[in-house]
C-alpha cells in the first residue's frame, strides 16, 4: 500500500510512538488512515505483539512472507474490531537469515502460518513446538520450498522414495488406546484429508488432521501473471465461494490503485455475496441431514440449493456466480425485472427455509444427535482465532460485515449478528438457519435502495504497491493478500481462507466425544478441503 508519514490523533499510533518506541520503528500511516505499518526487530517481534493482542485487544489476521532479493519479509496483520486502523508488523531479515521466533504460544492463531511457512519457505520459528510433515508431506525432499523464486513451478520435480517404516505420530500411551485413521481418501468425501483419531474405548481423546494432499500451489502460479488472470485463479479455486475471494481480491488490487467503486457496484457486489451465501449454507445443511440420516429434511434443502443455483444463473448468468466481480465493480448491470425476478425468488427461499427449520426444531431425532455434541467453548474459539459461523456459534463476535464494514455494508449494515452460546452443534444449525434469513433481509433492502449510476469504472493501470483485501465469506473471515508489480502483474498472492482457519480449530469438537459422532462434528463444521489445499 502506498504509505507517508502523517500524523495523526488516533491514539494506537501516539501509543506505539510512546509505547513501543525502543521496539518498533518507521511506523507509517496510510493514505486512507486505515493502516499503520510499523517496523521491528526478528528479537522484538514477540514483544510487539504481545503490545498490540494483550493491551490493545487487536486480533491476528494473516502472516505473509516474502523471498526478495534483499532478503525476506515477514508481515503480521491485525485488526481491531469496530475500532482502530489496521496493523501490519514487518520483520526483514538480511542475507540468507530464515530464523524467527515462533510467537504461537502467545497467539494461538498464528501456529498454522507458521507451520505453513516453514514448509513452503523454509523458515524456522524457534520454540514452536511442531514444525514439519504440514503442507509438504514425505514425497516432498528436504530443502525443496516451492514458494522460494529458485523453485521452478512448471518443472517436473523428483519425489522422493517414501520410507515404508514411515508412521502416524501417537500420543496416548494408555492401555488399550487406539489410534484410527480416517482416510485421506474415503466414502462421502470428495476431497483428500486423514485425521487420525486416538480413542480408549468409544471416546476420541486426541484428534490429529492432515490435509494437504492436493497442494495445487495456486499462490506460486500466480507470480507474474496478469490481475485478471489471477482473478480467474482465485474466483474458481473454491467454487462455493467465488463471490467472496473475487471480491477479496478485487478490493486489494482497489486498495493499491486508489479506485472507488461506484456505489451502484458495491451494492451490486453485496447482494451476489449474499446470494452465494444463502445457497452454501443450504449445502451445508443439507450435508448435516444426511449425515444423522435425516434424508426428507436433506432432499427438501437440496431442492432449496438447486433453487437458488437456478436463481442465480438467471440473474447472473451463472450457477456459481462466475465472472460477476471484476476489479472497479461489477461485470454488468441488471434491468428491473432481473432484480425483480431475484426480489421474488428470495422471498420464496426465505420462506420455505423457515418452514423447515420450524419442523426440525421439534423433531426429536435430529436434536439428539447435535444438542451438546462437538461442543466449543467461546474461550478455545477466540484463543484460536476462528471466524465465520463456527466463532458465532460459540458467541465469539468475528463477522467482519459488522466489525469491519467494508463496500455497501457501510450503508446497508446487518440487523443484527447471528449469535449463538452452547458452541454445540445445534447452535452451529441456528446461526446457519438465522444467517440464511439475514442474507435474504438484506438483500432486499439493498434492492429497495439499490443506488443510480455505474456499476463499474473505466479499466485503468494498476501503481505497483500492496494491500490486504478481505471479506466475510460464507464460511467466514477471508483475507487476500497482493502485491502489484512494476509491470503491472501480480508479484505475491496469499489466500487465508476461513476453511484454513478453522481446520486448525476443528480438534477441539472432536475430542472428548464418542468415536461415531465424528463424521457429524465434521458435517456441523462445513469445512472446504479445497480451501486448504491451495
Amino acid at each position: 500500500m502506498n504509505q507517508r508519514t502523517h500524523p495523526t490523533d488516533d491514539n494506537i499510533m501516539i501509543s506505539m510512538l510512546k509505547e513501543l518506541g525502543d521496539i518498533v520503528s518507521n511506523i507509517l500511516e496510510s493514505e486512507s488512515g486505515r493502516l499503520l505499518a510499523a517496523a521491528c526487530r526478528a528479537d522484538t517481534l514477540s514483544s510487539a505483539v504481545a503490545w498490540l493482542v494483550d493491551r490493545r485487544k487487536y486480533r491476528f489476521a494473516t502472516l505473509v512472507v516474502q523471498a526478495l532479493p534483499s532478503g525476506d519479509l515477514l508481515d503480521y496483520w491485525f485488526y481491531k474490531p469496530d475500532a482502530g486502523p489496521w496493523v501490519k508488523l514487518s520483520v526483514r531479515l538480511s542475507g540468507q537469515a530464515r530464523t524467527v521466533p515462533s510467537i504461537s504460544e502467545h497467539v494461538h492463531a498464528v501456529d498454522w502460518h507458521e507451520r505453513q511457512a516453514e514448509d513452503l519457505f523454509g523458515m524456522t520459528f524457534t520454540g514452536h513446538p511442531k514444525l514439519g510433515d504440514f503442507v509438504l508431506h514425505e514425497e516432498w525432499r528436504e530443502g525443496v520450498n516451492p514458494m522460494r523464486p529458485e523453485f521452478d513451478a512448471v518443472k517436473p520435480m523428483v519425489e522422493k522414495e517414501v520410507d515404508p517404516r514411515w508412521h502416524p505420530e501417537k500420543i496416548l500411551r494408555t492401555p488399550g488406546a487406539f489410534l484410527m485413521p480416517i482416510g485421506p481418501v474415503y466414502s462421502d468425501c470428495a476431497e483428500s484429508a486423514q485425521f487420525f483419531l486416538e480413542t480408549v474405548g468409544e471416546d476420541v481423546v486426541r484428534m490429529i488432521p492432515r490435509f494437504f494432499f492436493k497442494y495445487r500451489g495456486v499462490e506460486k502460479l500466480a507470480e507474474h501473471r496478469s490481475i485478471l488472470d489471477v482473478l480467474l485463479m482465485v474466483e474458481r479455486f473454491s467454487g462455493t465461494s467465488a463471490v467472496a475471494h473475487a471480491t477479496a481480491f478485487c478490493r486489494a488490487v482497489e486498495t493499491i490503485g486508489l479506485v472507488a467503486v461506484p456505489p451502484r457496484g458495491e451494492a451490486l457486489r453485496l447482494i451476489g455475496a449474499e446470494l452465494e451465501r444463502i445457497r452454501h449454507h443450504f449445502s451445508l445443511l443439507s450435508d448435516i441431514c444426511h449425515s444423522t440420516g435425516m434424508v426428507v429434511p436433506s432432499a427438501d434443502i437440496d431442492v432449496m440449493e438447486e433453487e437458488s443455483l437456478r436463481l442465480s444463473a438467471q440473474w447472473s448468468g451463472h450457477r456459481y456466480l462466475y465472472g460477476l466481480v471484476s476489479p472497479g465493480g461489477v461485470a454488468r448491470d441488471f434491468s428491473t425485472s432481473e432484480l425483480a425476478l431475484l426480489s421474488n425468488g428470495i422471498t420464496g427461499l426465505a420462506h420455505a427455509a423457515r418452514r423447515l427449520y420450524e419442523r426440525l426444531q421439534f423433531t426429536s431425532s435430529f436434536l439428539d444427535r447435535f444438542e451438546g455434541v462437538g461442543v466449543v467453548p467461546m474461550l478455545n474459539a477466540r484463543r484460536l482465532g476462528l471466524v465465520g459461523p463456527i466463532a458465532r456459534a460459540s458467541s465469539f463476535k468475528t463477522d467482519l460485515r459488522i466489525h469491519a464494514p467494508y463496500g455497501f455494508y457501510r450503508h446497508c449494515p446487518l440487523a443484527v449478528e447471528a449469535l449463538e452460546s452452547e458452541g454445540d452443534g445445534y447452535a452451529r444449525i441456528r446461526v446457519l438457519f438465522a444467517e440464511v434469513f439475514a442474507s435474504a433481509d438484506i438483500i432486499k433492502r439493498a434492492l429497495a435502495n439499490l443506488p443510480d449510476g455505474p456499476v463499474m469504472l473505466p479499466e485503468q493501470a494498476v501503481p505497483a504497491g500492496e494491500a490486504l483485501g478481505y471479506v466475510e465469506a460464507p464460511k467466514g473471515a477471508a483475507f487476500h493478500y497482493v502485491r502489484i508489480g512494476e509491470n503491472g502483474g501480480v508479484e505475491r498472492l496469499q489466500l487465508t481462507t476461513p476453511s484454513f482457519t478453522n481446520w486448525h480449530g476443528f480438534h477441539l469438537a472432536a475430542e472428548n466425544f464418542a468415536f461415531q459422532d465424528f463424521p457429524i462434528m465434521m458435517a456441523s463444521f462445513g469445512l472446504s478441503i479445497a480451501e486448504s489445499d491451495r
